[in-house]
This record gives C-alpha cells, structure tokens and sequence, in this order.
C-alpha cells in the first residue's frame, strides 16, 4: 500500500506534465491567443478568470484600431459593434453572440432569459418575438448549457461558434463536429433488428 508522501510525490509529477503540456501547447500563441484559450477554460470549468478579462495586455492596447484583433477579452467593444461585425443569421445564433458578449465582456458567464433580452436591447437589434423560446432553442441545438439555479451559460460549442462568425461555413462545421450526436434512431433500430432476429 502507497503512502501518503508516495501518492502526494504522484500527483505532483501528474501536475507538473499537464502543466508542461499546456505550456508547450501555448507557446506558439501570441498573448492575445493565449488569454482567449485561457478565459474559455477557465469558463467551462466555472473558474474566476476575471483576472484575465480586466487585464489588457500591452500589444492590445498600443495597436493601431486599424490592425487590432476583434473581440479579444481586453477590448472596449459595444454590444452594438459586436453584433454587427458577427452578423448572426438566426436568432439563435444572436442568442449565442449576445450570451458571448455578456460571458467576455461583462464577465457574467452565468446569465438569464432577461439578461439576453437587455443586452439585445442595448446592441440596438430587433425585438425577439420571444426571448424564452429563442433561449430554449439555443440550448437544445447546442449552443447554450443550463447552469446552475435556473441559469444559462454558453457552451464550449456555442463559444467556437461565435468566434468563428462572420465566416458561416467555418461556425457551421464546428458546430457539425461540436455538437452531440442522436443515437436514439440506432437504438430503436437494433432493438428492432433484435426482435424480427428473435421471431
């Protein structure tokens, strides 16, 4: 049986090459990349990256507004700007932007029905014909997650999704291979194949 120090010593070395990997995978990245991928995990796993969002880095805020790179976490963007340059097509995908917006640029990456609805006002965009079912749509296809105590989030699908816009062929076929696939159809077709095998 292991003691105590020996499972310790483990998991520290465990740490330590995850951390490696990390490092090596981000090193390419500029800063900018590297605070994107780190504000996205630190989302989906529920963790304060407020640190990360509020905290500009130098190249960011010395670029020329003519070259600067959109949306990154550290920028004073409207919501109004940010639809515009997204172009959603649906509003379900508006519901994703919107719940983008609210995630990395109000730092509220928890949020409801109403929150969208404000936002949408603010961005000066059309009225909903209703809010909640647009909201519910975008969980059902993917692109929102239920949060706890009643509350929405945005998925890790939902989040490459609007990163990807305005170049709809790219945010379609990351939402193709992000989003769960249906097995019920299979299901119910091999316990078919099992009964008329049975009869």
């Amino acid at each position: 049986m292991k003691g105590a120090l020996a499972v310790a010593e483990e998991q520290h070395a465990d740490e330590a090459e995850i951390l490696q990997t990390i490092l090596s995978a981000l090193r390419p990245l500029d800063s900018e990349d590297r605070k994107r991928i780190l504000v996205t995990v630190a989302t989906f796993y529920q963790l304060d990256a407020s640190g990360l969002r509020t905290t500009p880095s130098t190249s960011a805020s010395t670029q020329d507004s003519t070259t600067r790179i959109p949306f990154s976490s550290g920028e004073s963007t409207t919501p109004k700007e940010f639809l515009v340059e997204k172009r959603p097509g649906t509003d379900v995908e508006r519901v994703a932007c919107l719940a983008y917006y609210l995630t990395h640029y109000k730092n509220q990456p928890k949020f409801k029905t109403l929150d969208i609805s404000k936002l949408n006002t603010d961005a000066a965009q059309p009225k909903f014909a209703n809010t909640a079912v647009a909201v519910k749509n975008a969980i059902r296809l993917g692109y929102l997650a239920p949060a706890s105590q009643g509350m929405r989030q945005l998925s890790a699908a939902g989040e490459q999704f609007v990163r990807a816009l305005p170049d709809r062929a790219a945010a379609r076929n990351i939402m193709a291979s992000l989003r769960p696939r249906k097995t019920r159809k299979r299901r119910s077709s091999e316990s078919q194949e099992k009964t008329s095998a049975n009869e």
